[in-house]
């Protein structure tokens, strides 16, 4: 960030209802840079957000997406339903750009909300699963052009194979030789990572609006009830499956070990917490989905899992290049961790499946 390009500059430039008095650090998240701020006189509160420009080069395109979605999502809700409000800035724009070319923008807080890294109950992994099946129907008749790929080939599993087979052999930050434990076992599964790409571009699969990072963290709770409010995080949503965002939600809502857990013993996909997440998101998605996506719901969390381990660990060998870390090798125990999660599903496996099906069949 340059040094003018401060969150006091930016948020100056947008249309709050009064000078903004304070400005603080907001967490969460491993891309984007998030700040809380108040207004003076008023309770409404306002989140800042600067988006990589590294990682999403044409913001243009992030904002075209977002509007259109929430545009849309607004005309099927009702008001008292939360959902992300872009606030404009005083020219009428919906971001603004920096000399560094990332993206600034601002959206309305949405207060009582509580964001967790993890589901710490199987009432929560339920109600994260309704929000984002529910998220998925609303989107499923978005009519007009496609949405753009704002990452292309971000879920193609095979590609990110490849980017991974790159880092092994020019092994640039000299770190090969000290997770060649780690990469065996990725590359062992590569057969697993090409079904849902293959699925797609044979038309068995369909292509549909999804939010393709739909991980626990990225659906706000009602902090009093446990209740689900809306998903949240909306740079990624894109043309994409289903099934990715129902892989991530199984990535992230299973174990509630933390992502970097170095204990790998902890990392164990709980099955009560399966079957709650497949009742909330089958509960409001099973009249959109076919058998292909039914079948393949399991194994979803299994590629994703996996997938999310060979993107941890290929920038661990390109020297932390992607992901924030705060500490020695934390890249190479989070993609550790995934992979424990991988090898906890698959074994787990057929009896999860019979529970899809089961469930499957009563909301049918």
């Amino acid at each position: 960030m340059a040094a003018d390009d401060t969150p006091q500059r930016y948020a100056a430039q947008f249309a709050l209802p009064s000078k903004p008095t304070s400005i603080v650090d907001f967490p969460g998240g491993h891309i984007n840079d998030s700040y809380l701020v108040h207004c003076s006189g008023v309770e409404e509160r306002f989140l800042l957000q600067r988006v990589n420009g590294e990682v999403f080069p044409e913001p243009s395109r992030i904002m075209e997406n977002i509007a259109r979605v929430s545009a849309h999502v607004s005309t099927k809700t009702h008001d008292s339903q939360p959902f992300l409000q872009l606030v404009e800035t005083r020219e009428g724009a919906p971001y603004l750009e920096d000399t560094s070319g990332n993206l600034w923008r601002v959206y309305a807080f949405i207060e009582g909300a509580t964001m967790k890294e993890s589901a710490g109950a199987p009432h929560e992994a339920a109600e994260a699963g309704r929000a984002v099946g529910e998220f998925q129907v609303l989107l499923a008749d978005l009519s007009g052009p496609r949405l753009h790929e704002i990452i292309p080939l971000f879920h193609d599993t095979p590609s990110r194979f490849q980017t991974l087979h790159t880092a092994v052999q020019n092994d640039i930050a000299n770190r090969v030789s000290s997770c060649r434990t780690a990469i065996d076992f990725a590359l062992s599964c590569e057969p697993l990572g090409s079904r849902i790409v293959l699925g797609l571009e044979a038309g068995e699969i369909p292509e549909r609006v999804v939010h393709n990072d739909a991980k626990m963290s990225n659906v706000l709770l009602d902090a009093q009830s446990g209740r689900a409010l809306c998903v949240v995080d909306l740079d990624t949503v894109m043309p994409g499956s289903t099934l990715y965002d129902f892989g991530d939600m199984m990535r992230t809502m299973l174990c509630a070990a933390p992502e970097d857990e170095r204990d790998l013993n902890r990392v164990v996909a709980n099955p009560a917490m399966f079957e709650a997440l497949a009742a909330g998101y089958l509960g409001a998605a099973r009249s959109i989905l076919n058998d292909a996506e039914i079948a393949l719901l399991v194994y979803s969390g299994v590629l994703i899992s996996l997938e999310t381990g060979v993107r941890f660990l290929t920038d661990h060998l390109d020297g932390d290049r992607y992901f924030r870390v705060h500490r020695k090798n934390q890249n190479l125990d989070r993609a550790q961790a995934q992979f424990a999660l991988v090898r906890s599903i698959m074994s787990q496996r057929a009896e999860f499946e019979a529970v899809v099906q089961r469930l499957a069949s009563a909301a049918t």
